[in-house]
């Protein structure tokens, strides 16, 4: 698309076509409305109230496609023709890219790395789009999704028969029910989160992020929401019961991964409790290590929970089928290098046990004589790093009675309080001043979405993701008991503020977008990209980057990016061939920011219940 260079002309134009562009900008919000109304798209049409309560004179000064004279580097990028990017084969309904199992197989079998991510090679990656389920629905509002899952959107008959003994799925009609059940919480998961909350301080804010190891189903996270626990949850992939994708659809955050060689792409300290329920990771082998990750993750007071084998192994030793002397000894080594990592033992009974990290080095004087002590420099540095078995060290504390790395306030508190990594002055760059800037700001922007996009904020995008979250002030603006945000950190963002956003009581993760998110398809109602195009404009493909978003996001679902004009148009230009129904929009400032916005919302269309080739 060609710019203008000449101000006069720009200032004529612009006088001359307000009453169009307000009346165009209108016409479109119907026409979509329309279309997401007509059932063609067989969600829950409530899309449509983007056009019933659009407000057209709120955002007259939205002056569509409204161009500045920035020079064009690159024209090639804008004159290339539109390509159209064909449906995948049906086989790729549920395609992990980095976690696909036919790929796995070329890799060595008995190195325990093969459960790690493994991504395609540039010559490797589709460039087709990855379909939905025939008779895929929208997913039920939050809190109803966490209970019931349509059969449709994960059709997984072999579930109706393998786990009619385990009462943590029921299959009813054309849905799947989750009863709260099932063989971790004999006695229902609101039971089981009493029973930790007699030890922990659940329900008052002090406990607000969560991490639950080997999750399955990811029902701890989903019924920890109603204590304003926010948890993330991962699991390895399991293509046999697909438990963690029951997870995503039932709107819990979930991510696909192994506790096996990498570090858990999270910061040092970011967590208020870890969770363990019959996880099945071997926590006494390798010297440790995996305890040892995650001490590194648990923020100074932070809570461990372990249920399930080997913990009361004496009542349980033979329903488990496994040898006591076995049970004990294990039980006997997860108790030693709790010791050794200077956890407190809070707790035990019955199947639970609940210990506590230390506030600070004070009380663990002689652990540094006794275990391998972590490089301080390396602690955060993660992607794709080896775990070792070391102990990470505290933040340096004046006395004793100080937590380490700062206190945090009881949520929703901390979510605006400086947090402090911030107000310590760790974060090179970032002041207190600036960071209370950064959330007014993402306050606005809010506010300016939500006069285009009615619906936003209104339960309907329930799980959301930042691709290039900063400081988190963006979930900040958005935070709800109607909804969660991953907020992720690319890993060449130019600062590392992943330790901010748990701080405000936010959850996020790493990664690397050149390369696929580690999750099923259509995980996301709502995808938030802030200046993300103009960062990795020099590292990677456009393309592979918005089929990515293509695969994890809803059909019906919807896509906000903002950046510099020229980054827009560019993404605009690829996007015309993805079904994608899409309008570019300005800055809320007015037509001379050279930021602009484009608002996107995927198509309903799902697969053809058929192998089409992706070349058909």
């Amino acid at each position: 698309m060609a710019t203008k260079g000449n101000s006069g002309d720009y200032r004529t134009r612009r006088s001359s076509f307000p009453i169009f562009i307000i009346f165009g900008l209108c016409c479109f919000f119907y026409l979509l409305g329309a279309w997401q109304k007509s059932g063609f798209g067989k969600g829950d049409k409530i899309a449509h109230e983007i056009t019933r309560k659009a407000d057209c004179s709120v955002i007259s000064n939205l002056n569509i496609e409204t161009h500045h004279g920035v020079v064009v580097r690159n024209s090639n990028d804008l004159k290339s023709e539109e390509k159209l990017f064909p449906p995948c084969d049906d086989g790729y309904i549920d395609f992990t890219p980095c976690h696909d199992e036919t790929r796995l197989m070329n890799f060595p079998q008995d190195k325990m790395d093969i459960r790690e991510r493994h991504c395609p090679r540039d010559n490797e990656k589709l460039h087709c789009l990855i379909p939905a389920p025939k008779g895929y629905v929208t997913p039920f509002p939050w809190p109803t999704s966490r209970d019931y899952v349509p059969f449709a959107n994960v059709p997984q008959e072999s579930l109706t028969v393998e786990k009619a003994v385990r009462n943590w799925i029921k299959y009813e009609g054309n849905v799947f029910r989750f009863p709260g059940e099932g063989p971790q919480f004999s006695h229902g998961v609101d039971a089981y989160i009493d029973q930790m909350a007699s030890v922990i301080p659940i329900g008052n804010g002090i406990v607000r992020t969560a991490l639950d190891t080997g999750c399955g189903a990811a029902s701890l996270g989903a019924y920890l929401f109603k204590k304003n626990v926010i948890t993330l949850s991962f699991s390895p992939k399991d293509s046999h019961e697909a438990e963690l994708q029951f997870a995503q659809e039932r709107g819990v955050p979930a991510f696909i991964n192994d506790l096996v060689t990498i570090k858990l792409p999270f910061p040092s300290r970011s967590f208020d409790m870890a969770h363990c329920s019959h996880c099945l990771i071997p926590w006494t082998q390798n010297h440790g290590k995996y305890m040892m990750e995650i001490d590194r993750v648990l923020r100074p007071g932070g809570y461990w929970v372990l249920s399930g084998p080997p913990i009361n192994w004496k009542v349980k030793y033979r329903m488990w089928q496994r040898p006591k002397e076995e049970l004990e000894e294990e039980q006997k080594k997860i108790e030693e290098i709790a010791k050794l990592l200077c956890w407190q033992k809070k707790y035990e009974k019955g199947d639970m046990a609940v210990w506590r990290k230390r506030i600070n080095k004070y009380d663990c004087q002689e652990r540094e004589s006794h275990v391998t002590m972590c490089e301080s420099t390396s602690v955060d540095d993660i992607w794709y790093k080896k775990m070792e078995a070391c102990v990470t060290p505290y933040p340096k504390t004046s006395d004793g009675d100080v937590v380490a790395g700062g206190e945090l306030q009881p949520f929703p508190q901390r979510l605006n309080a400086i947090p402090p990594r911030i107000s310590s002055g760790s974060l090179h760059g970032i002041s207190s001043a600036s960071f209370e800037e950064d959330s007014k700001l993402w306050i606005k922007h809010l506010n300016a979405y939500k006069r285009v996009n009615k619906i936003i904020g209104t339960g309907r995008y329930h799980s959301i993701m930042d691709m290039n979250a900063g400081l988190g002030s963006f979930a900040a603006a958005l935070e709800s008991p109607k909804s969660w945000v991953m907020n992720v950190i690319p890993t060449i963002a130019n600062k590392d503020t992943l330790g901010v956003i748990y701080e405000r009581g936010l959850i996020g993760i790493y990664h690397d977008w050149c390369e696929a998110f580690s999750t099923y398809p259509r995980t996301y109602d709502l995808i938030h990209a802030h200046g993300l195009f103009s960062l990795y404009k020099d590292k990677c493909s456009y393309e592979d980057i918005l089929l990515e978003m293509d695969r994890i996001l809803r059909p019906e679902g919807t896509v906000i990016i903002r950046d510099h004009e020229i980054e827009v148009i560019k993404v605009k230009k690829i996007v015309s061939g993805m079904k994608w129904n899409t309008k570019m929009v300005d800055h809320e400032d007015g037509p001379l920011i050279p930021e602009k916005i484009l608002f996107v919302v995927k198509q309903y269309w799902v697969a053809a219940g058929e192998n089409n080739s992706p070349s058909s």
